[in-house]
This record gives C-alpha cells, sequence and structure tokens, in this order.
C-alpha cells in the first residue's frame, strides 16, 4: 500500500489487455491478468489507469478528427464570403 505500486499497477493494466486475449487461448498461466499480491488503492488506481489509457486513447483521437472535420465542413458551407 505504498506508492511505489501505482507504476506497477499501471504496466500490470497496460499489459492486461494481451494477457487476458492470451488467457483466453489457454496461455501463460504463471502470470496473471491482475497481481493479487499488491493489493493496495495505488496499485488498483495504476491498474484502473493502466487498463482504460489504451481505450480511452482510442475513443479521443477518433472523436477529434470527426469532430474537427465536422465543423471545418460546416464553416465552409456556411461562410459567404469564400468562394467556390
Amino acid at each position: 500500500m505504498t506508492l511505489q505500486d501505482l507504476p506497477w499497477g499501471f504496466w500490470n493494466g497496460l499489459t492486461a489487455w494481451v494477457v487476458l486475449v492470451v488467457h483466453i487461448f489457454g496461455g501463460w498461466r504463471e502470470f496473471p491478468v491482475f497481481d493479487i499480491a499488491r493489493n493496495g488503492n495505488w496499485y488498483d488506481f495504476g491498474f484502473l489507469l493502466g487498463a482504460g489509457s489504451p481505450l480511452l486513447g482510442a475513443a479521443g483521437a477518433g472523436r477529434r478528427s470527426r469532430t474537427t472535420s465536422t465543423v471545418e465542413g460546416a464553416a465552409r458551407r456556411h461562410d459567404p464570403r469564400q468562394t467556390v
């Protein structure tokens, strides 16, 4: 339950997706998805950040590109000074 558990939780969260897929197919039984030996709030917080960061990053990148193109397209359609 120390602050040192935060990076371990983050690392285990990042690698949890790969380990989970390999576990589904029956491999890597010696590597757990969640390290129960490191319990505590800092480890749990790091694990959640690590496991959620790829998903949040992908969702944010997709949303930004669509929003930017939609806003720019709307501005071009409604700008009377712009010639075609």
